[in-house]
């Protein structure tokens, strides 16, 4: 719902003004019912999603790295001499989203982008000695407190199942 600046400038009182409907600082009590879209896959995938990356966000905000941009830097330091476009895909990002966090990750001088002796309109990716510190410090993070918080909540063997499960929807879905 939007609300026009002509509405926010009007005469009438707040309590005449949302006749029927609750004020939008009165706490909710009940909670909504999701029917069926409890039950659907993808709906519980992405909310999963969304408080693991909240919490690896947390566990970053030292660091200041997202999880795409972690997952880069990652590839970049296990796969020396590869190119961009290659990185890219293996992370499903597009080209356009790849070129500006490139441009973020070099200006943070985590990275840098390298014009291949192979093939001149492609550049290889390579870690910066700062981004090869920011990774160290950016991996025990995770494992200390991101990744150890998912096996404290699920144990090994579920952790174990869950990867194996999602990766079998990622590779074969």
């Amino acid at each position: 719902m939007t609300v026009s600046k002509t509405a926010e400038k009007s005469s009438e009182k707040p309590a005449d003004a949302g006749k029927g409907r609750k004020d939008a600082g009165e706490v909710q009590t009940e909670a909504l019912q999701l029917g069926e879209l409890s039950e659907q896959l993808g709906y519980v995938l992405k909310r999963a999603q969304l408080k693991v990356f909240e919490n690896f966000l947390r566990c970053m905000a030292s660091l200041q790295l997202t999880p795409a941009q972690f997952s880069v830097l990652l590839l970049v330091e296990k796969n020396p001499g590869r190119n961009q476009t290659e990185i890219a895909s293996t992370l499903g990002i597009l080209r356009p989203n790849f070129v500006a966090m490139l441009d973020n990750l070099e200006s943070r001088d985590l990275c840098a982008r390298i014009r291949s002796t192979n093939d001149r309109r492609s550049h290889i990716l390579v870690l910066t000695d700062k981004g090869k510190a920011v990774l160290a410090r950016a991996k025990k993070l995770v494992a200390t407190k991101h990744e150890a918080r998912l096996n404290d909540l699920l144990g090994q063997s579920n952790r174990e199942a869950l990867i194996g499960m999602l990766s079998k929807i990622a590779n074969e879905f």
